[in-house]
């Protein structure tokens, strides 16, 4: 059972996660922190994410009020474009300290992940899997599943950053977060798109 809940939610999170938002800001991540770092705060934040989401699931919860969460995210993103725009300045002390102290990114990354899942669609067939399927091969398959799609991202976005100016890579990030935050904000308030 344990084998079976693994490989199948390891398989249905993989696909769900493709193109998803929080893929896109894995890349976008990568681009300006080390991808270990990103690769931490996005497995911490999946860890906790769907451990909740399999809690629901074995709850056999159907109805999850998630358009309040993704108005509240979504606001949070526009808050993180902002952040991101107006960049940050260090003295030589503190770029000292930033350089061997990688704990704030790894926190920012998770943070942005936690909200960018909640209510999304890898949270929500994490949920629907663990309803009917063993709960601990769901958690950890989802995981995984969630952590290997968003590494292929990590790794294209660590790819680009070496690559570009930064002043390319804070005006495409900032770009990133305010798509995701109007994103969500629409998505929370019912509003159809034509697109969907």
């Amino acid at each position: 059972m344990f084998l079976d809940a693994f490989v199948l939610s390891f398989a249905a999170v993989f696909v769900a996660e493709l193109g998803d938002k929080s893929q896109l800001m894995a890349l976008t991540f990568a681009a300006r922190y080390r991808a270990i770092v990103v690769l931490i705060g996005v497995t911490v934040a999946t860890l906790i994410v769907h451990a909740g989401s399999v809690v629901l699931g074995v709850a056999i919860a159907t109805a999850i009020p998630t358009d309040l969460v993704q108005v509240l995210a979504g606001i949070a993103f526009l808050g993180f474009a902002a952040w991101t725009m107006r960049g940050d300045s260090l003295d030589d002390e503190e770029e000292g300290k930033a350089a061997r102290s990688t704990g704030w990114a790894v926190l920012a990354v998770g943070a942005a992940f936690f909200l960018a899942e909640l209510g999304d669609k890898t949270m929500l067939v994490t949920i629907t899997l663990a309803a009917d399927r063993e709960p601990w091969g769901t958690w950890l398959g989802s995981t995984a599943g969630m952590v290997a799609a968003d590494a292929i991202a990590i790794a294209v976005g660590a790819f680009l950053g070496t690559r570009l100016p930064e002043r390319a890579i804070k005006v495409f990030a900032t770009i990133a977060f305010l798509v995701f935050g109007v994103l969500l904000i629409v998505e929370g308030l019912g509003v159809r798109m034509p697109w969907a």
